[in-house]
This record gives structure tokens, C-alpha cells and sequence, in this order.
């Protein structure tokens, strides 16, 4: 697992390139190590505190997944045919598209974490690391960049362990309130942007894996938010 943290995290640890591709299946175990420090911020109740959580989140994480959402957004956006939308996403210069899209995400989350559990973080955390491995076994491709990389290691048995994990890690939260499992509500979120990705790019890339990351994150905090104030 700790060939992932260099890829996913800003957590000073040293990784194996060789061998990150055989540990996708430990994606969701990685939320253990990126929530912590936001999931403390909103523990302690701090003034702010929602947007604290999220700066620690950001801090933890770094900045990769939230740059790829931009350069996604900006290829969906844009006019034109299939070259077209692959040449904008893969342009240097974040346009207002892309803008848009970070501003969105951002504001969903934290306007969310004012209305969720101190918890949330790190349900929204494990559901976007699930959400990737997802967008990873779909094994579509777009160039020969990191995610294609990445997707050449994926095969059932990761998938299957990683699913298992997912689970693991979500039930008994769930079994404890039930309300928690609307975080998995943020994956239908994730798919929606896979479906994006191939209909407009006809593969994914690391910004697509990126902008499967941050939306699905914002989707999980979002619908927790509803259910806590609806139930």
C-alpha cells in the first residue's frame, strides 16, 4: 500500500513506480491515511471549521486530482469533435470551464460539511479512492499516459479485493447509522463521469481519473448532507 501514498497523497513516504500498478486494490485503504487530519478539524468544532477541513484535506492530498478536474471540464465543454475535446482537455491553460468546475466542487463540499457528521471526510474519502479503482477497471485507455499505465495492472482479482475493502470499511459505519450510506451516493456521481469520459474523449486519462476523484468526493458529501437534514 505505501507505493500508492506518492501518487495519491503529499504523505512523505517512498514508493515503488514498479509496483504501484499491483496495489491498486488497497485504493480505499488509503482514505485511512488521507482523512485523519480534516476529520480532526471537524472533531475539535473549530470556527471555520468546515473550511479548515477542507485545507487539511487538500494539504494531505495535494492539488493533482483538483487540476485534472479542470482540464476535464474544460475538454467536455468544449466544441468540436472528439480531437477537438481531447486537444482542449490536454491544453496547457485552465479556461473558464475548468474554473467553473473547481469553483462547484469546492463550494458543494464545503457547503456539506457544515451539515454531515465530523466522520464525513473520511466517508467521502474512501468513496472517491472506490470510485477511481472503478474508473481504473474499466481498462479504457486514452493515450499512454499514467492512468493507462495504471490501467494496464488492473484486473478482477485487484477489483475484487478492493471491493471487498470498500465494504469492509463502509458497513460497519453503516450498521451504526444508516444515514452514512448515502456517501455511496457519490459513486453514481463518479459514473456519471466515466460515461462523460468515454462518450466525449472515448477513454480516460489522469484527468479523467481526476475529475472522477473530486466529483465523486463532493456527490458523497452532498447526499449525506441531504439525508441529515431530510431523515
Amino acid at each position: 500500500m505505501k507505493d500508492l501514498l506518492p501518487f495519491f497523497t503529499r504523505i512523505p513516504v517512498r514508493g515503488d513506480f514498479e509496483k504501484v500498478r499491483g496495489e491498486l486494490w488497497a485504493l480505499p485503504l488509503v482514505a485511512l491515511l488521507s482523512s485523519p487530519l480534516p476529520t480532526a478539524v471537524l472533531y475539535l468544532n473549530l470556527p471555520l471549521g468546515n473550511v479548515l477541513a477542507l485545507l487539511a484535506l487538500y494539504f494531505t492530498i495535494g492539488l493533482l486530482h483538483l487540476d485534472g478536474l479542470a482540464d476535464w471540464a474544460d475538454g467536455i465543454m468544449a466544441k468540436g469533435d472528439r480531437e477537438r475535446k481531447i486537444k482542449a482537455m490536454k491544453d496547457l491553460n485552465t479556461g473558464i470551464a475548468g474554473v467553473f468546475a473547481v469553483v462547484m466542487v469546492l463550494f458543494l463540499q464545503v457547503y456539506s460539511l457544515q451539515l454531515v457528521p465530523f466522520y464525513a471526510l473520511f466517508l467521502a474519502e474512501m468513496n472517491s479512492k472506490f470510485a477511481m479503482l472503478l474508473a481504473l477497471a474499466t481498462k479504457k485507455p486514452l493515450g499512454r499516459g499514467l492512468g493507462a499505465y495504471f490501467m494496464e495492472g488492473m484486473n478482477r482479482r485487484q477489483l475484487a479485493i478492493g471491493t471487498a475493502l470498500y465494504f469492509l470499511l463502509l458497513l460497519p459505519i453503516g450498521c451504526i447509522e444508516p444515514r452514512s450510506l448515502a456517501s455511496s451516493l457519490g459513486l453514481l456521481a463518479g459514473a456519471y463521469v466515466v460515461h462523460l469520459s468515454l462518450k466525449n474523449f472515448g477513454g480516460l486519462n489522469g484527468d479523467c481519473i481526476g475529475a472522477v476523484a473530486e466529483i465523486t468526493r463532493a456527490g458523497a458529501l452532498l447526499g449525506m448532507a441531504v439525508v441529515w437534514q431530510v431523515i
